[in-house]
């Protein structure tokens, strides 16, 4: 037994890349955590319509208020402008329009109800109303655009990086490098050989989402559909590229913790703008932000082709230069 452990040390020190994972990829995790979730100190912004002001004056201790003279259509108002939360007075009582439920909308309910102790509150009725979402959703329907564009993006990336693995090491890829085929050739095929049959997933998992599971879409099924195709192709490039600097597959498993985790915390999980330190401008360098901030568009708020390209682009953009990176990475086999 102990001939073992020794056996297991040895090549665990002799495997540096593992152990590095091994002992820096939770430290990354960790860290990116404590950066993302520790600090509570964002300030929602709130607009006000026929409010006094006394009440006004206690909200700018709790919150970035702003006063309109006419009461705006929330939607448009609010995303424009990036409002939280817009506050009106009427006979029915006091109205809270927010766009939808996530850490942004909370942090507004809670300067309100700040402001109302404050104040000791009337005895006016708070009607709270969210643009994108009934008070009937549930939390996997608010939540439905992440879960679809993780899951997606996960099991693609270990797909089609355990098969590339699988290649090098039956010297299927080394023997194929031996001919006079190029480097983008053999990039090419891998990519759409495994992005076809990861778009297949990509069909039957929405299809199920949508029309077994019952999740709300409030836009168009076939540009959701589209939109986890690009994902997937991004996870296959991902994965290759991945693939390339791991020696096997339990080298590739490691990566997960660098390549996928901190990718979740920018999925819209947690609101981009909310993130502390600027680390929020890190989303534009993860496919998953593309493909999930379109899910959203659609799934959440109904929008179309016009208002969502601007992430389709990007995602195409990304799949460029990931098999731009994938050609120049085979280099490591072969030069031409």
């Amino acid at each position: 037994m102990l001939s073992i452990v020794k056996r297991i040390l040895g090549q665990m020190k002799n495997d540096k890349r593992s152990l590095g994972l091994l002992l820096f990829a939770p430290l990354l995790v960790l860290t990116l955590l404590f950066f993302i979730l520790s600090d509570s100190s964002y300030v929602p912004k709130l607009a006000v319509n026929d409010m006094s002001e006394k009440f006004v004056a206690e909200l700018e201790n709790h919150a970035t208020v702003s006063e309109e003279t006419e009461k705006p259509e929330a939607a448009d108002y609010l995303e424009a402008n990036g409002i939280d939360a817009l506050i009106w007075n009427d006979s029915e009582g006091t109205h809270i329009e927010l766009l939808e439920k996530n850490s942004k909308s909370a942090a507004a309910l809670e300067a309100i109800q700040d402001t109302n102790k404050a104040l000791q509150p009337t005895k006016n009725e708070l009607i709270i109303d969210y643009v994108y979402e009934s008070s009937g959703d549930n939390q996997l329907d608010s939540l439905s655009f992440v879960f679809l564009g993780v899951i997606s993006f996960f099991f693609v990336f270990i797909l089609s990086g355990m098969s590339f693995v699988r290649e090098r090491f039956g010297q299927t890829l080394e023997r194929m490098l031996m001919t006079p085929i190029r480097r983008i050739d053999v990039i090419g095929g891998y990519t759409l050989g495994y992005g076809l049959l990861a778009a297949v997933q990509s069909v039957v998992i929405i299809l199920y989402a949508v029309y077994v599971l019952q999740l709300q879409v409030e836009g168009s099924v076939a540009l959701c559909t589209l939109v986890m195709i690009l994902m997937a192709f991004s996870a296959v490039s991902v994965g290759a590229l991945v693939s390339i600097f791991a020696n096997n597959e339990l080298q590739l498993v490691q990566f997960i913790p660098v390549i996928i985790i901190p990718q979740i915390f920018f999925s819209g999980l947690i609101p981009i703008d909310t993130i502390p330190f600027g680390l929020g401008n890190l989303c534009y360098l993860t496919p998953i932000y593309y493909g999930c901030t379109a899910l959203e568009m659609i799934m959440i708020q109904g929008k179309g082709v016009v208002e969502i390209w601007p992430w389709l682009a990007g995602s195409v953009a990304f799949i460029g230069v990931l098999f731009l990176a994938n050609v120049t990475a085979l280099k490591k086999y072969r030069r031409l």
